[in-house]
């Protein structure tokens, strides 16, 4: 998926609630074991390495959000981002 593809996706899900704006309280780097990513829906390669986030929610460990390291970086630029209609 292209850069500008892959933007669009983040955009849409923060905006329909499939991805969260929250706060995180951690975010951690592992090699991936073929999870799949939350942001772009495609499956992390083995040769890749996974970035979990746990939300200030208390989402964690079972519940942590996982992306690749480009998703995570657009999803993080994204959900900080000032909305339309706020100041």
């Amino acid at each position: 998926m292209d850069a500008q593809a892959l933007l669009l996706l983040i955009r849409q899900k923060l905006q329909d609630g499939r991805l969260p704006r929250k706060s995180m309280t951690s975010a951690r780097s592992y090699p991936s074991d073929g999870e799949s990513c939350h942001a772009c829906d495609t499956l992390i390669a083995k040769d890749q390495s996974v970035k979990e986030v746990t939300l200030a929610s208390g989402r964690g460990a079972r519940g942590a959000i996982l992306f690749h390291v480009v998703c995570f970086q657009l999803w993080d630029g994204e959900r900080r981002a000032p909305q339309a209609g706020t100041a």
